[in-house]
């Protein structure tokens, strides 16, 4: 089967539809991934074909309102949507699309008579069991949660009406708004797999059918992949160390965090791992390494600790290895998984990115190394996720 994956965002939002790719692949269907140029050879390196999506252009200034960033958002899913059309081979057999490019590519799947799938990598629909993932962590009750899903979904609905507008109009599909192609699809129980573990986020039970939980996508790695030779020497050359690490997040804050976790480590008496990161974090000294973008699945097994971003993949791959976790959330749905993860016993408390200090990170430290209880839950996680096969629940998807 021909099979076109669309993703579109930061490197989380795309790299575990490598590896879902790769799979898909092995099992002999033919893959594409779509999205922005800058993934592109981590999509090769897959062994996958490359199709190009706009990317999101960076804004000049802050932005000062909600309405703006709506505007913003808006201006770049038309963009978006237009990129997506041109990335569907008419040979497409199926659409797989992710959060961000399934509210385009159900069109798309219309028009070219076509299926589609969800593969989302957070869960979106409304639940009583907890609040939207973008709106916070605190709960508002069973109907007051589904309620502000309710109102999540509205929001993201006006954000894509500019894009989907033109899309069927270029399309020659007749008009439809978003909203109504959403009501349509649940209406059809249309399927949408849900790419994280049930040992963080079990499947809601209020969900309607066709809506599943099937484990974690990991990203593409070679068999022959290996970590750098600094990372293997510092490793053997004392206790695990933690890994401290912003990912994709934090850009310009990297003295103040580079400061934060060098002060963090010396006080908490542990060597320490700073991946450099889109922050630029870099730190000198025979109890601390710098790194750039090392395997998560290689590395994570070999710390004490993760300290990081919570974004649903590096928490999912700390969890994974069985590595307790420090969360410091920055943004979007980063508070939602640094909560799940405090939720299971796997982590401390998150603290806030705007709090974070030395101190703080210190004490945490602290108490996540010393104290096993954050361990023995990363480990019982780690065996629970061992279990799931998210690879398998896809190709099973598939028929």
């Amino acid at each position: 089967m021909r099979i076109l994956i669309a993703a579109a965002g930061s490197r989380g939002d795309v790299a575990p539809y490598t590896g879902l790719g790769a799979g898909l692949r092995e099992a002999g269907h033919d893959v594409t991934l779509a999205t922005t140029d800058a993934f592109a050879p981590l999509v090769r390196e897959a062994g996958l074909e490359f199709r190009s999506l706009p990317t999101r252009p960076q804004a000049p200034g802050a932005v000062e309102s909600r309405r703006e960033l709506m505007r913003t958002a808006s201006a770049f899913v038309t963009q978006l949507g237009r990129g997506f059309a041109d990335a569907v081979d008419p040979g497409t057999e199926l659409l797989l699309l992710s959060t961000t490019t399934a509210p385009l590519g159900r069109h798309l799947a219309e028009a070219m008579g076509i299926p589609a799938i969800g593969l989302y990598l957070q869960p979106t629909a409304p639940t009583g069991d907890f609040p939207p993932n973008l709106m916070g962590t605190r709960s508002l009750g069973r109907l007051g949660n589904r309620a502000a899903g309710r109102f999540a979904l509205r929001m993201a609905d006006r954000v894509y009406t500019e894009a989907v507008t033109d899309l069927r109009r270029r399309l020659d599909l007749p008009a439809l708004t978003p909203a109504e192609m959403r009501r349509r699809q649940e209406r059809a129980n249309r399927p949408v797999l849900h790419g994280f573990s049930t040992a963080l986020v079990p499947r809601p039970s209020d969900w309607r059918e066709g809506l599943d939980v099937v484990g974690t996508w990991w990203p593409y790695l070679a068999p022959d992949r290996r970590l750098p030779t600094e990372v293997e020497d510092f490793l053997a050359a004392g206790p695990r160390p933690v890994f401290i690490g912003f990912g994709s997040m934090a850009a310009g804050h990297g003295e103040r965090l580079s400061e934060i976790a060098v002060g963090a480590l010396r006080r908490a008496g542990l060597r320490g791992i700073v991946q450099a990161g889109s922050a630029g974090l870099a730190a000198d000294g025979d109890d601390v390494l710098t790194t750039g973008d090392v395997p998560h699945a290689l590395l994570f097994p070999r710390v004490a600790a993760v300290v990081h971003h919570a974004g649903a993949g590096t928490a999912a791959a700390a969890l994974r290895a069985g590595a307790p976790a420090i969360p410091v959330p920055v943004t979007a749905d980063q508070p939602f998984w640094a909560a799940r993860l405090a939720s299971i016993g796997a982590a401390t408390a998150p603290i806030p990115f705007a709090s974070l200090t030395a101190e703080r990170l210190a004490d945490a430290l602290g108490r996540v190394v010393r104290q096993q209880g954050y361990a023995r839950a990363a480990s019982v996680a780690a065996r629970h996720m061992a279990t799931e096969d998210g690879v398998g629940a896809v190709l099973k998807a598939l028929g």
